[in-house]
């Protein structure tokens, strides 16, 4: 931080001087209720990133838990879009958003009752929802709309069971929950993977959603480090980055895969075989036939002898 602080800090204060000073008080006070005032006139005041260290990764993981947040509003709108537009959902596992919207209320349930903050844990809520969204979708095209519906009406049970009347379920069955979340959220990537291996591309699964997700994950390490006292959470981020790379590896690497799937291809194989043999079956063989090798039909009729009187 020392050298940023020289080369390009100090060298800008005489022009950021005038605009913190022209900053208005409301958002001045909304960066001291994130960071307190201490670090608030460290960074903000003074302009002195080296001054204080602490204040500086708290400043930082500030940051990026807001932006995942703010980001979170989007990461799965071109997923949905692409399915929208295809009418397809190949390539995409159900089983795999169930279990991401599973762990994401849980997470989000215990941030609330903890009284995390929410740059920590918000992320949860919106992406949750659009989680909802996509698995519906994804049944949808699939031609099972029964279980669309049963799907949204599980949601709503678990919201109403872990947000809205807390007596169901106490402080330690949530603290049990957490530690699974930390497995579902870990599981919902293998699916998706499995998928994307069997299948033999990345069919309708949106490029966006997987790079934002790496990034999030990765910053929701640092975040959770500088934030947050909870192994339950830390452990749970960082295997769900692990598993995010490999998906993000399986992008990169079907990137410039055929649009049709190995499976679509195995299936259409036999279909083309059996085709050609329909056809082959179905051609007569003809056999030209020159004017003098014709023979006279018959007419039908036998001779008769007329006999005149």
């Amino acid at each position: 931080m020392d050298a940023i602080q020289k080369t390009i800090v100090d060298p800008l204060q005489p022009y950021l001087r005038p605009v913190v000073s022209s900053v208005p008080k409301p958002l001045h006070d909304a960066i001291i209720s994130l960071v307190g005032s201490s670090c608030h006139n460290t960074l903000v005041v003074n302009l002195d990133l080296a001054q204080d260290p602490e204040c500086t990764s708290l400043a930082i993981s500030k940051a990026l838990g807001i932006g995942i947040v703010g980001a979170s509003g989007i990461v799965k709108v071109p997923q949905i879009l692409k399915l929208i537009r295809s009418g397809s959902s190949a390539g995409v596992s159900f089983v795999s958003y169930a279990l991401e919207t599973a762990s994401l209320l849980i997470t989000l349930s215990y941030g609330v009752r903890n009284q995390f903050p929410f740059s920590t844990y918000g992320e949860s809520a919106f992406i949750a929802a659009q989680d909802v969204l996509v698995g519906v979708l994804v049944l949808t095209y699939a031609g099972r709309g029964a279980a669309a519906a049963a799907f949204v009406a599980v949601v709503a049970a678990s919201i109403y069971a872990l947000l809205v009347d807390t007596t169901l379920i106490d402080a330690q069955t949530m603290a049990y929950l957490q530690a699974g979340a930390g497995a579902l959220g870990v599981a919902s990537k293998v699916p998706q993977i499995l998928t994307i291996w069997q299948e033999g591309g990345t069919g309708q699964l949106s490029a966006f959603a997987v790079f934002n997700y790496l990034a999030g994950s990765l910053s929701r390490i640092f975040t959770t480090l500088q934030e947050v006292d909870d192994k339950l959470i830390l452990y749970g981020f960082l295997a769900g980055f692990s598993l995010n790379l490999v998906l993000a590896a399986q992008m990169l690497y079907y990137w410039n895969s055929p649009a049709q799937s190995k499976k679509q291809k195995q299936q259409s194989q036999p279909q083309s075989k059996e085709k050609q043999v329909r056809e082959t079956k179905a051609t007569p063989a003809v056999t030209r036939t020159t004017g003098a090798s014709r023979s006279p039909k018959p007419s039908g009729r036998t001779p008769t002898t007329r006999r005149r009187g």
